[in-house]
């Protein structure tokens, strides 16, 4: 394993614990050592759940493996199962576990419980959190499901929203909302919020909705080839990917599917002279293949900006994101380092990043605006409101994430244009409070003002004031990339200063 500040997935434990923590009814045991309990903090502080995880450790410590470490196990699976009186558990050992070999599954087994043990054999050493779940999912539904006859009236199954999944809560209700309008019933969402007894009515319903791919997909697989029910392929995540989940959902079912499109303001917005300005911007794309696929296909086609990268960190999507990227000219990055992700952005000089809160920190630090648009997220992107992604009140939220980021930035821009002005000096007084009383010109520090926003990059290259002053009318979004060039400029010439000259010469250099 390596060890990295950041990181886009846990281990393939944590994956589990999200499918756990979604169901009720469900308890997971795991054997653990004291310190990977931190995961709890994942969804209590992260996701704002008001309960802890369903989750029982045996917390083993170092002086218990010398003794006997499997009798720990029984010791708190029976203790669990007594407490918590679950309908079901699973069982597994966390990447530390796994190493002392106890075989949580054979250990289980032997123990003659009266409810269903769903063993977990999760490879924490190749795998990691994505996988985590969505092989949990499946070996539950594969062990709870019963075969049944199908119900009266045309119903589905919503499969793969998990906890910490981004905007699972309102994706569900919107996506629910879109197929009881075209006349379809729900009659599982699994595994968020549903109970064993729901995973064994699975069979009942006529076809499965895949939410989410990375964490439902294989659950699917087994039930279209044991149970014989069809699943949707497309993610209805904008407005052309959720006419093409109708037109899918129409043709499994025969049924006459006409779209509501009343509450869609998405396409008349984004033709609109607020953000025609902003077509053409370059946009570089990194998160879980799902989400960078769907955002793909939004900034091209229904936003008109123009995807300068592609990638994803999980590299169970690899394969189809090459394949997209390969579409709109572009190589994928599949990568789980987020310092080649920073890499990639910087070589890219994007004008926006559409990411993870890890571009998100990226775009601070480059000084590009970062919209939040896949998982791993932070508190923010667990939002009060209702803010689903998926369907079309999802292609509302979504053009306003996609466009707020560069909205804000271009004020930022204009303000610090006009900063020299007497209304919008940094030393005036707000309006509103009658404080148009600017302090002497000589009392501000403009070098001192341009140290936050353009210091040099290279010890060797000075930045001269009027050099500076220039360099700061520039706009935000390529200002980075016309301080590197000039730096690198001066750099090949020997100039230890920049002066305005040494600007100009760069900017008709580069502009050959």
């Amino acid at each position: 394993m390596k060890l990295t500040v950041w990181t886009y997935e846990g281990p393939t434990h944590v994956g589990a614990m999200r499918v756990a923590t979604a169901m009720k009814g469900l308890h997971y045991v795991l054997h653990a050592p004291q310190g990977d309990t931190y995961a709890d903090l994942l969804f209590t502080m992260i996701e704002r759940r008001n309960h802890r995880p369903p989750v029982t450790y045996t917390t083993f410590q170092a002086r218990d493996l010398g003794s006997d470490t499997a009798s720990l196990f029984k010791s708190a699976a029976q203790d669990a199962v007594e407490r918590f009186n679950p309908e079901a558990i699973i069982v597994g050992a966390s990447c530390t576990a796994e190493l002392i070999q106890d075989d949580p599954a054979g250990l289980a087994e032997t123990m003659g419980l009266d409810i269903p043990v769903i063993p977990l054999e999760l490879p924490s050493y190749s795998r990691k959190e994505n996988f985590g779940a969505d092989e949990t999912f499946y070996q539950i539904v594969r062990t709870l499901a019963k075969a049944q006859e199908r119900t009266k009236h045309v119903t589905c199954n919503i499969l793969g929203p998990t906890a910490l999944g981004f905007r699972a809560r309102d994706n569900i209700e919107e996506i629910t909302g879109l197929l009881e309008d075209l006349g379809i019933s729900i009659n599982v969402v699994a595994p968020f919020d549903a109970t064993p007894t729901d995973i064994a009515n699975i069979p009942a319903a006529h076809f499965n909705v895949l939410l989410t791919p990375e964490t439902g997909e294989a659950a699917c697989r087994w039930l279209e080839k044991t149970h014989n029910q069809p699943f949707t392929k497309v993610v209805p995540i904008g407005v052309g990917a959720t006419r093409d989940f109708i037109a899918e959902v129409a043709q499994i079912t025969g049924l006459p599917c006409k779209p509501d499109e009343s509450r869609l303001r998405m396409p008349w917005w984004s033709k609109s002279v607020d953000s025609t300005y902003l077509t053409g911007k370059r946009v570089f794309i990194f998160g879980d293949g799902t989400h960078v696929a769907a955002h793909a296909r939004i900034a091209r086609d229904e936003m008109g900006f123009e995807v300068v990268g592609i990638g994803c960190y999980n590299r169970e999507m690899a394969r189809p994101i090459r394949a997209l990227a390969k579409d709109y000219g572009l190589e994928a990055l599949i990568t789980d380092d987020y310092l080649a992700v920073e890499d990639a952005i910087q070589q890219a000089a994007p004008e926006m990043i559409l990411g993870t809160q890890m571009e998100r920190h990226i775009g601070k630090r480059l000084g590009i605006p970062c919209a939040v648009i896949s998982a791993p997220v932070h508190v923010q992107d667990f939002p009060a409101r209702y803010s689903p992604q998926v369907g079309f009140e999802g292609a509302n939220v979504i053009f306003d994430t996609l466009i707020h980021p560069l909205v804000m930035g271009l004020e930022e821009h204009l303000l610090t244009m006009f900063r020299d002005d007497f209304e919008f000096h940094d030393a005036a007084g707000p309006s509103h409070h009658g404080g148009h009383s600017p302090k002497p010109a000589e009392e501000v520090s403009c070098s001192g003002e341009m140290k936050e926003e353009v210091a040099p990059s290279l010890d060797n290259v000075v930045w001269l004031t009027d050099a500076e002053k220039e360099l700061k009318k520039i706009p935000f979004f390529v200002r980075g990339k016309a301080r590197r060039n000039t730096e690198a400029f001066a750099a090949e010439r020997g100039l230890a200063e920049i002066s305005l000259d040494t600007l100009y010469e760069a900017k008709a250099h580069y502009a050959r």
